[in-house]
């Protein structure tokens, strides 16, 4: 099984040798981005194109002439945006995100398109996840909702603490290896799961892993291998009480077996950064409107989970590293191709 970050996800700050200055078409870029985008470019010699829609096929026009573009991960990349990109003389996608799964990636080398992803901050993600397991551990959802309504009694359920308790973390790479670090101060047992174990670490099988972990927190990306990878059996196998903690990709969950689990009482509770079939939905404003994703609506009634809107690696040092990243990608794809 696949459950390490990609070769190419550290950091990188160096520029590749001089080529002649860079054009880059920059789709899905919000205000923030624009702003970092336009202070880092020319110390890369980039010309930036900076296009706040997310890239669709109407909009390939803008990539016009230039061999590289940069997207974001918030709206999937079609295969008939990929033949206009690769039409419109495009050979180069830099995707501003870790996982690559809204990027039909063997689709578009069929196409001769070139797609990498980028590495951000491992910390922004990291800290997200302690903060969030702790949060149900210690009821937070429940107690901000009494207090909210001027109900300051004590719970029912008391917290637990995380040095009494078996931490199970799927996937070791940048992010879970920094969530790792973390956990180490808070004194509790962690096990580990990857292909690749990480040294030190206590490694044992997938199956082990959720039999023995009171939190399982996945940290994988989402492949045709992943896709499920706790389906119903497994989430079968976790032990009474145990904690799902999710800031990976939605998809690697079986969302119908993990309602069922927690409406029966059978888990402790969840903390879902990402969840299946929140495109369109996460990122969007649905105060006005019915919200589409029924199974959504259905954990964010059950008072042990929390559902955040794929926000955890939403930080100011993140963003920079992501757009430093997506910079140098192209930069160094330009580089390449002078080359010969």
């Amino acid at each position: 099984m696949i459950y390490r970050e990609p070769a190419h996800a550290a950091v990188r700050r160096t520029r590749s040798p001089a080529v002649p200055t860079v054009g880059i078409t920059i789709y899905g870029c919000d205000r923030d981005e624009a702003a970092v985008f336009r202070e880092l470019a020319p110390r890369f010699g980039v010309t930036p194109t900076l296009v706040e829609a997310a890239l669709a096929e109407d909009s390939v026009g803008t990539a016009a002439g230039r061999r590289c573009v940069s997207v974001g991960h918030k709206t999937p990349v079609g295969h008939a945006t990929l033949r206009a990109l690769r039409l419109a003389g495009v050979a180069y996608i830099s995707t501003r995100s870790i996982g690559q799964d809204h990027i039909d990636v063997a689709y578009a080398e069929s196409l001769g398109l070139t797609v990498e992803g980028i590495a951000y901050s491992p910390d922004s993600v990291a800290d997200y996840t302690v903060m969030v397991t702790l949060m149900v551990l210690r009821q937070a959802k429940a107690m901000i909702r009494r207090v909210g309504l001027h109900d300051y009694r004590l719970g029912d359920v008391r917290g637990r603490e995380l040095r009494d308790l078996t931490v199970g973390v799927v996937g070791t790479g940048r992010i879970g290896g920094a969530v790792i670090d973390r956990l180490a101060g808070f004194g509790s047992r962690v096990l580990t799961h990857d292909r690749n174990p990480r040294a030190g670490a206590d490694h044992v099988s997938l199956d082990d892993l959720v039999r023995q972990s009171d939190i399982v927190t996945l940290h994988t990306p989402l492949t045709a291998e992943t896709r499920h990878l706790l389906d119903r059996r497994r989430i079968g196998l976790m032990r009474p009480g145990a904690i799902l903690v999710n800031t990976g990709r939605g998809g690697l969950v079986d969302t119908e077996a993990l309602l069922a689990a927690l409406e029966d009482g059978m888990l402790g509770g969840a903390a879902l950064d990402v969840l299946e079939g929140e495109e369109g939905v996460f990122y969007a404003d649905f105060r006005h409107r019915p919200v589409p994703n029924r199974a959504l609506l259905r954990l964010q009634q059950l008072p042990n989970v929390l559902v955040s809107p794929h926000t955890a690696y939403f930080t100011d040092h993140a963003l920079r590293d992501a757009v430093e990243n997506s910079l140098m990608n192209c930069v160094n794809f330009e580089s390449r191709y002078h080359r010969g």
